[in-house]
């Protein structure tokens, strides 16, 4: 048996690997897979696979890509290709750091690309990746086989016999499951592609910059870092636009910037061809960017740094911005409104907005530069708020009572028919018409950046609602979205529609 180390190659080793075994007439096998808990059904199938060739590769997905839910992998791309290297039917095994096969499938070429019975048919795949894998290997002069092994689903398995989640989520899932079917929960979701939003709320640029901390200044007492990347991402409600993209056919995404145009060019870039942007110049002021200092080492926060003029928008820019929302309104379903406290929706533009009679959902955070100056005031009869709990208590001044008996009060005050409150590491929960509450557990597995998640649970939640979906099931899988936002930096990844879903599919198996 070869040795483990041997049989698991980077990318250079595998290609010299390949073309030696291929100059030696050996008919390559690959297959391909997260593998996250080994089992009878994967060693046969890898068997079964090896019968057809003569070298046989197994590509397994990095962490960075396994989508199945909060938990997973349960085990990590080293301990995983560890134990399929000691397989003696496996000659070689890679680790693959693209989000498909199909670089690699293009790269190799391999003679037969093996994949498992549950993808004969190819239409039952959301994804549709096995169809560009299938056409991947063609072109490559390969041809795609299916085995005929029984098969287990390590992800039930994992959920049934490991304790990767907690009491309460454990509980909670299978309420969800007793309640609700995979596709009674898959055609909730597709109600959702025919809104028409209309989006509002500045566009934020975030910029992370990583260094490694040297320590203290030797001469004046403050921190000195090293600085070795920077990374910039659409944040603010353009990145909500983007969480929304997947998910409806068509957003209007109704914006502010700053009169220079700095960042446009990047914005349109970043932005999904399926949103409709209008930009509104603002005089006298940048584009708002945020740039935080990040420590490489730990990931955390050493400074802030905004530039940003916040003042009110001037009166002409104001009334052109009126005008536009009450003539694109009418076409639209549902008004998504981001409020980030930085003087682009005044009282007289709240009115305007809540005037429309359309399904409106607001967040108005709470951040650094609004902090005891941002208020809910200028809304009422609200569809739907998300706020977390310290803007909550802010909102109230009561830093004491119990969360839901502030709900209440302030869904009283403000006629707010659907609140959601994020609560962090406790979860969040839905109060319904002030009488009726729904809970869930969070379900982030490594809390990495907070930045971004409540607009993620803010696009999905607010679509969840309008098309009337039980709100236990929009808490569910909005909090999903949460989970997947703070387990990245920034806004570095959106939200998927169908990697929601087989997020959902995995986690209720």
């Amino acid at each position: 048996m070869k040795k483990i180390h041997q049989k698991i190659l980077n990318l250079e080793q595998l290609k010299k690997k390949i073309s030696v075994e291929k100059k030696r007439g050996k008919k390559i096998v690959h297959c391909h897979g997260v593998f996250d808990l080994l089992h009878v059904g994967h060693i046969k199938h890898f068997k079964s696979a090896k019968k057809n060739g003569d070298f046989l590769l197994v590509s397994i997905t990095s962490d960075q890509f396994v989508n199945k839910g909060p938990g997973r992998p349960a085990f990590n791309q080293n301990l995983r290709s560890e134990v399929i290297s000691s397989l003696e039917c496996v000659d070689a095994v890679f680790i693959n750091n693209f989000q498909t096969p199909i670089n690699l499938i293009n790269l190799i070429k391999p003679n037969i690309y093996f994949k498992g019975p549950d993808y004969k048919n190819i239409h039952k795949d959301r994804t549709k990746n096995i169809i560009k894998e299938i056409k991947a290997t063609k072109k490559g002069g390969g041809k795609v086989m299916f085995s005929e092994d029984i098969t287990f689903s390590s992800s039930s398995l994992i959920n049934n016999h490991y304790n990767l989640l907690s009491p309460s989520q454990s509980k909670f899932i299978k309420t969800i499951k007793k309640k609700y079917n995979l596709d009674f929960i898959i055609k909730e979701i597709e109600k959702i592609k025919n809104l028409k939003i209309l989006l509002i709320g500045e566009t934020i640029i975030d910029q992370y910059i990583f260094g490694e901390v040297l320590g203290k200044s030797g001469k004046e007492p403050h921190l000195v870092m090293q600085q070795e990347s920077k990374e910039q991402y659409l944040g603010g409600a353009a990145a909500i636009a983007n969480h929304l993209s997947t998910f409806c056919k068509k957003i209007n995404f109704l914006t502010l910037i700053g009169q220079d145009k700095n960042f446009l060019s990047f914005i349109k870039k970043s932005l999904r061809k399926n949103i409709s942007s209008h930009f509104f110049l603002k005089k006298k002021s940048p584009t708002i960017l945020k740039t935080r200092f990040i420590d490489k080492i730990s990931n955390s926060k050493l400074l802030g740094v905004y530039d940003m003029n916040d003042k009110s928008l001037d009166k002409n820019l104001e009334k052109k911005f009126q005008n536009f929302i009450k003539r694109t309104s009418k076409s639209n379903d549902l008004i998504l409104i981001s409020d980030y406290g930085h003087g682009l929706i005044s009282s007289s533009t709240a009115k305007v907005l809540l005037s429309q009679n359309k399904f409106i959902c607001l967040n108005a955070q709470v951040n650094a530069s609004n902090n005891g100056y941002h208020s809910l005031r200028k809304y009422k009869k609200i569809n739907t708020l998300i706020i977390n709990e310290n803007e909550l208590r802010h909102e109230m001044r009561d830093k004491t009572s119990e969360i839901e008996i502030l709900s209440k009060k302030l869904s009283k005050i403000h006629d707010i028919k659907n609140l959601v409150v994020t609560r962090g590491k406790i979860g969040a929960y839905i109060l319904k018409n002030k009488t009726k509450s729904f809970y869930c557990p969070a379900f982030a597995n490594e809390v990495v950046d907070k930045v971004g998640a409540g607009d993620a649970m803010l696009a999905i939640i607010s679509i969840c609602l309008k098309v009337k979906m039980p709100e236990d099931l929009a808490l569910f899988i909005s909090s999903l979205a949460g989970a997947t936002a703070v387990e990245n930096i920034g806004n570095s990844k959106f939200i998927n529609k169908n990697e929601l879903i087989r997020q959902v599919e995995y986690i209720t198996k």
